[in-house]
């Protein structure tokens, strides 16, 4: 049986105003459209629903049975169609799962998780590393957002940078490179690498090449906490982000300096499915990244 639901509309109008000129204005409809719908009603129903006596209607006395589920129908359509985008973050139970390398996690957590407990205690964050490989958990649902330098190409996803970060150069602090730093100099240190991937190259090896230098890479590390403990034990320099990198450097006693190079400093991409695109939590989470990002980079 194929139902023009669009008829619950109008019978609820009915039963609540009683009349069809009620109906019409209710509905913003003209009175002859409401009194063809009551007609494809009773057709429908096999019910009257409305009976004139004297000068006004009265409901037959199916039409007072339904009066109460229609209506409750009505409603519950409404708030299918026309969610409220109000949101309450007291009341808000909701778990969240960003996906980031180490260096951004330990300088963004501390301060991310602080502020969304303060606003809304009843959400909770998974705070997840980095894949090796590329997975479709952002495509999926399995992540809500996924930060670093990366951005997808593919129109189903949405991506903002929320900051910079420049390079440095980190080492232990007794480093024969502690004085002083050229490009030369560092294209001649043993150096680990920060790849998910296992990589044993970076950007920074096009610019070394182009001035003629190639240096010496002795490891490859999924994480930068890994590469930044290795540099604490030995007198390789490990390249990094700045300000992200401090806490695990300073944790580990170790000292930076400047990157003897020009080179652009690292982009920080929030990236989502665009599925979230009006959901109202998500845009407040979006905004709590951003402003914790902030924060952090200011220091």
């Amino acid at each position: 049986m194929q139902l023009d639901l669009n008829l619950l509309t109008v019978l609820d109008a009915l039963l609540q105003e009683g009349s069809v000129m009620g109906a019409a204005e209710r509905l913003r409809l003209s009175s002859p459209a409401v009194s063809r719908t009551l007609g494809r009603l009773r057709t429908v129903t096999g019910d009257d629903i409305l009976v004139r006596t004297g000068h006004s209607m009265t409901p037959t006395p199916f039409a007072l049975a339904v009066r109460d589920d229609v209506h409750r129908l009505v409603r519950e359509a409404r708030g299918v169609l026309l969610p409220s985008r109000e949101l309450n973050l007291a009341e808000l139970e909701r778990v969240f799962t960003i996906q980031c390398h180490d260096a951004l996690a330990t300088a963004l957590g501390p301060v991310l998780v602080g502020r969304v407990q303060e606003q809304a205690p009843g959400v909770q964050l998974r705070l997840l590393a980095e894949r090796s490989v590329d997975t479709d958990d952002l495509r999926h649902g399995r992540i809500d957002l996924e930060l670093g330098g990366d951005r997808p190409d593919l129109p189903e996803f949405r991506s903002q940078t929320l900051g910079h970060d420049s390079l440095v150069v980190a080492m232990r602090p007794g480093h024969p490179c502690a004085d002083g730093l050229d490009l030369h100099t560092y294209a001649a240190q043993p150096h680990v690498l920060v790849s998910r991937r296992g990589r044993l190259t970076a950007p920074i090896d096009a610019v070394l090449a182009r001035e003629g230098l190639d240096r010496r890479v002795v490891a490859s590390v999924a994480t930068l906490s890994l590469a930044l403990q290795i540099a604490a034990r030995s007198d390789v320099l490990v390249t990094s982000t700045d300000v992200l990198c401090r806490p695990i450097s300073e944790a580990f006693g170790l000292i930076t300096r400047p990157l003897p190079v020009h080179f652009p400093a690292a982009e920080i991409n929030c990236n989502w499915h665009q599925r979230y695109d009006s959901d109202p939590a998500h845009a407040w989470l979006r905004d709590q990244v951003q402003a914790c990002l902030s924060e952090v980079l200011a220091r």
